[in-house]
């Protein structure tokens, strides 16, 4: 059966902590529009109060997340237990995009580590937060691939970086603008 809090508890929060991956969703207000299910990792996620969290976002295949934020706030982090007992902890909120170089994104960039890459900081106040058992949904077998360092933008060159941003200039993939400065 699952459970909703007020907030973040402090055993929900060393729980999400020690999660190696965690997935964000989002989806725009258009009816024929695409949902968006990001997999995030690489140490990009911050509690920062019993109901406000942050991830940092970095360049990678596409802007959906931002484009959606952008559009409505809504959004949703999920995070699944890998390793231990099944867990699966959902935190829905209201989210803000902050760009790399923005006065907000400042204030924040020092909660996270120094990303090549790095475009944005997504802060979300919760609105809900739930767990359930997960028992459905456990996947022991994944735990060595949410172990493992993703082959993101921090391991690659920052001409990579440009040319990832270059094949993805700020429209989402239902052309939807979501730029950001390089």
């Amino acid at each position: 059966m699952g459970e909703f809090n007020d907030g973040i508890t402090p055993d929900l929060s060393q729980w999400i902590e020690r999660q190696h991956m965690f997935f964000v969703a989002t989806a725009p207000l258009a009816r024929d529009g695409l949902i968006n299910c990001s997999p995030k990792g690489m140490d990009t996620f911050r509690i920062l109060g019993p109901r406000e969290v942050a991830y940092l976002d970095l360049t990678g295949s596409g802007i959906e997340t931002v484009a959606n934020a952008r559009e409505n706030g809504r959004i949703v982090f999920v995070f699944c237990a890998f390793e231990g007992p099944p867990k699966i902890v959902r935190l829905h909120g209201t989210s803000e995009v902050y760009v790399h170089g923005s006065p907000q994104y400042d204030s924040l960039s020092s909660l996270f580590p120094d990303y090549v890459g790095s475009r944005a900081i997504v802060r979300a106040r919760l609105t809900r937060v739930s767990d359930s058992c997960g028992f459905g949904g456990r996947c022991t077998a994944m735990a060595a691939i949410a172990r493992r360092s993703f082959a993101g933008p921090n391991r690659k060159e920052k001409s990579w970086l440009n040319t990832a941003r270059q094949r993805t200039p700020g429209v989402s993939t239902d052309c939807r603008d979501s730029r950001v400065p390089n």
